[in-house]
């Protein structure tokens, strides 16, 4: 590191320093400020992700945010492109009972002691915790209820 010295070594210390991207700026790669994909398949191809909506998890936010303040959740669902009725595995029909939105807070940790049979709990400081929702949407197949994701139903072939 460099400290105290404000010069370029390579043209006889006469020349200020830029600051620029690290240390090495003319060979810092130029990349994108932010790419989000679902996680477990790190390829993105064409703005799909498997099958799925790249950014998911903005789009569930952006979701959740939107259809706790719909005046019409039906038609709320309807734009969002949710299915009432869809073609569940096995030739089973699903029908959409409810949307669960839940919000949870993280206010504690652990660390596993060596060996991993006991554990060290500390509560979170009021600027550690965390929040956040999860979104899940219930079906039912006539015999048991399915509590599926923003991405497993946009999977789903409408019925």
């Amino acid at each position: 590191m460099h400290r105290g010295h404000d010069y370029d070594h390579e043209s006889g210390g006469l020349q200020p320093q830029i600051a620029g991207a690290g240390h090495n700026r003319a060979n810092a790669p130029v990349r994108p400020v932010q790419w989000q994909v679902l996680h477990g398949d790190p390829k993105p191809a064409g703005g799909k992700v498997a099958g799925a909506v790249a950014d998911l998890d903005l789009v569930e936010a952006a979701f959740v945010e939107g259809f706790l303040a719909a005046s019409d959740p039906t038609s709320f669902l309807r734009l969002a492109g949710a299915p009432f009725r869809a073609a569940g595995p096995e030739g089973t029909t699903f029908a959409l009972l409810r949307v669960e939105i839940d919000t949870i807070a993280d206010v504690g940790a652990i660390t596993p002691h060596l060996g991993g049979e006991t554990f060290r709990y500390d509560p979170l400081p009021a600027t550690m915790v965390s929040r956040r929702r999860r979104l899940r949407f219930v079906y039912f197949d006539g015999t048991r209820l399915h509590q599926l994701s923003l991405a497993e139903i946009l999977e789903l072939t409408p019925d």
